[in-house]
């Protein structure tokens, strides 16, 4: 289980030539999210949702707050935590000189995959994520959601316990993203514990048991879609938002 407690993040930004100020880009945020559960972290760009991924996979330093994994604090237990998390960031880069299977090879000897075990690994990733039609094309060849698959590949390699995934399908045809919301719920199936950051509320809506609201860095709401649907009076995640926030988007 992931338990992130009243964690914040605060951030210095020029206010103007002479003058700093600081800001929070999230603030008291706590959640839980258990094993075999899906949670949705949802908002807009800007809302905090990355922030707070990456103060949860280790990345970025709460301000403020503990977050605890299996009851391991993760400022003490950095090292045995990071070997069990997959990170997906929705900017991540590849090694674009690299085939795909090269990079998994690359990336299961970094994790300390048995050396005997890697090409089954491979081909089990291959076949769950239907890698084969260019595992061993170059990455700079590849496609957005080929890549993308790539990418989310080189997470699966060391069969990892939680997964932490930012905007895992934005930007992709509608093939690439249910290829990879199927891989999902799979993981889902076999008791991982997952994270979904996304801005598609209809996307969250079908795959998260639970769902975290974020705009401007604080929870405006959090329950399973249909206790949210119920709470606002509304038929999907994407009206509800809307009503929560009074019916304007407070993007900045």
């Amino acid at each position: 289980m992931i338990k992130v407690e009243n964690v914040s993040k605060k951030f210095i930004k020029n206010k103007n030539k002479r003058e700093k100020e600081e800001f929070y880009a999230d603030k008291n945020i706590t959640f839980e999210a258990k094993e075999g559960e899906i949670v949705g972290i949802l908002g807009p760009n800007g809302a905090g949702k990355t922030t707070l991924l990456r103060m949860t996979a280790g990345i970025l330093e709460p301000t403020e707050g503990t977050i605890e994994y299996d009851e391991l604090n993760y400022k003490k237990n950095e090292l045995e935590i990071k070997r069990s998390i997959a990170y997906l960031s929705g900017n991540t880069k590849l090694y674009d000189t690299l085939s795909t299977y090269e990079l998994l090879k690359m990336c299961a000897n970094m994790y300390g995959v048995p050396k005997e075990k890697i090409e089954k690994r491979i081909e089990e990733i291959s076949k769950i994520l239907n890698l084969d039609g260019f595992i061993h094309n170059k990455i700079a060849k590849l496609s957005t959601g080929q890549t993308q698959r790539a990418n989310i590949a080189r997470c699966l390699i060391h069969d990892p316990k939680y997964y932490i995934l930012d905007e895992a399908t934005t930007g992709l045809d509608i093939i690439s993203s249910q290829i990879i919301l199927d891989f999902i719920k799979d993981e889902k199936s076999k008791g991982k514990t997952i994270l979904y950051s996304t801005h598609y509320m209809e996307e969250a809506e079908n795959i998260c048991d639970h769902v975290i609201m974020i705009n401007k860095g604080v929870i405006i709401e959090s329950g399973t879609p249909k206790e949210i649907k119920t709470r606002t009076k509304t038929t999907n995640l994407r009206d509800a938002f809307f009503q929560i926030i009074g019916g304007q988007n407070n993007e900045e």
